[in-house]
């Protein structure tokens, strides 16, 4: 989840570094749920390495495509900053919720090793 949200946010800084570029159609990536029910069937393992689970290496890459959700500028630019920046707090939201989920395995880790 925090891998995602991260390239998501690459994704939204580009759109915004873009806002006035002409003939720019704002970008996006699926959901990190779309992608966990398209990518990842019945959560199976994934190989990280070459060797690693005698599996292929995950390379982590999200497919990227135009989201037409606002309305063209008369130079043809179709980003809303409005928008983006509604778009970065949800993946800030999201990055933030997968952090605090990682640091409470942890904590259950350490307190089972501690015993």
């Amino acid at each position: 989840m925090a891998k995602h949200a991260g390239a998501r946010q690459t994704v939204i800084a580009r759109n915004m570094a873009n806002a006035d570029t002409p003939d720019y159609v704002a970008r996006d990536i699926a959901p990190f749920q779309a992608e966990l029910e398209t990518k990842t069937p019945a959560f199976a393992q994934a190989a990280t390495r070459a060797r690693h689970l005698n599996g292929a290496a995950q390379t982590g890459g999200y497919e990227v495509f135009e989201r037409g959700d606002a309305m063209a500028d008369p130079n043809g630019n179709a980003v809303s900053v409005e928008s983006e920046m509604l778009h970065a707090v949800d993946t800030k939201r999201q990055h933030d919720r997968a952090v605090t989920i990682y640091k409470s395995a942890l904590t259950i880790l350490r307190t089972a090793v501690r015993r």
